[in-house]
């Protein structure tokens, strides 16, 4: 299917039954409405620094509104796990502390100056401060933990600390070679976002009490669903408008996703460095991001991706199914949904 240069392309998403509702997160995280509420006040506590420059930053890097999907996913996870504890508050804001960190630190090493329209910390009191905030925070997390003796917690989050880093280092390193295969992308974005997705939804289960089997049952639930989320997002990179991330930034960085690895696996060698030859251009044009996407298009990497997405969606909400039913579980059913489905 050919695309123009300007032309936006949304894709088809065959995702499971929502029984005719409309998705919306103001409804999903109904069933645990007020706990959120309180958790804001917790997390912004847990911030909280005495050293005056470091406590403005933070005032600042709070007004930067995020959907809050992490903290959601724990709160749910241990809503459906048997119910909301004192500790799911910390393990929420652990996990938010560490994330936060990483979309710092992340910022930084892509020389990013936006963040959630508004401008990023690097951008406003440069690199040096940053990547010292970014420390703070994730170190406020482990104390807040180490203070209340939560090893288990400490022990869900180290584990998706070391996957983010190997996947993200493994990413640059296939990006430099263009080599990387689909069983490769799939390991990527199980280290570098569905380990993270799995912690919330392991943490939640750990601080309700689950059991160790449990526990597993909620992180498979949340390895599911980190994946589909990323095979999502980079679908958006081949056009959807207004995703929060410029059009064929993917590409622009070089990173190989699964919609181009499929299309490029299904071409003679003469095709693939045609293609391969554009990917490596250190700045590419609209008419190149166009050509690429109408090659993907044309050779089915997008109903692919959206396959694999929706397989992955469809094992967490298989998983569910076999929890006890509660609004928690319908709304973490819903969140698949909405995950698939989501625009931006």
């Amino acid at each position: 299917m050919p695309l123009e240069s300007d032309t936006l392309v949304d894709l088809p998403i065959a995702s499971p039954s929502s029984n005719g509702r409309a998705l919306t997160l103001d409804g999903i995280k109904k069933p645990i409405e007020s706990e959120l509420g309180q958790f804001k006040g917790y997390f912004r506590d847990a911030m909280r620094s005495d050293v005056f420059l470091l406590d403005k930053i933070i005032q600042y890097l709070l007004r930067q509104k995020g959907k809050q999907l992490r903290p959601i996913l724990v709160m749910l996870s241990a809503q459906a796990a048997g119910g909301i504890q004192e500790s799911t508050y910390r393990g929420a804001a652990l996990v938010e502390l560490l994330h936060t960190a990483t979309l710092v630190h992340d910022d930084v090493v892509d020389g990013a100056d936006r963040r959630r329209n508004m401008f990023s910390i690097n951008a406003l009191w440069k690199n040096k401060i940053a990547v010292l905030l970014g420390d703070f925070l994730l170190s406020r997390g482990l104390l807040l933990a180490l203070d209340h003796k939560d090893y288990t917690f400490l022990h869900i989050v180290s584990d998706a600390v070391k996957r983010m880093s190997e996947g993200e280092i493994l990413q640059i390193e296939k990006a430099r070679k263009l080599d990387i295969d689909e069983t490769t992308y799939y390991q990527i974005i199980s280290d570098k976002t569905a380990s993270l997705l799995a912690a919330c939804t392991s943490l939640g289960a750990a601080s309700a009490g689950a059991s160790e089997k449990e526990v597993e049952t909620f992180k498979a639930i949340g390895q599911a669903l980190g994946m589909a989320f990323q095979i999502r997002d980079d679908l958006f990179d081949y056009g959807i408008a207004d995703v929060g991330k410029p059009l064929g930034n993917d590409l622009q960085e070089k990173k190989l996703t699964l919609p181009l690895i499929h299309a490029l696996s299904n071409v003679d060698p003469k095709e693939r460095k045609k293609i391969i030859r554009i990917v490596r251009k250190k700045v590419k044009s609209k008419k190149d991001i166009a050509e690429v996407s109408a090659f993907v298009h044309a050779q089915g990497g997008i109903n692919h991706a959206t396959d694999k997405m929706n397989a992955f969606a469809n094992e967490a909400l298989t998983l569910l199914e076999n929890l006890p039913f509660t609004d928690a579980r319908q709304s973490l059913a819903d969140l698949v949904q909405f995950t698939i489905n989501r625009k931006k």
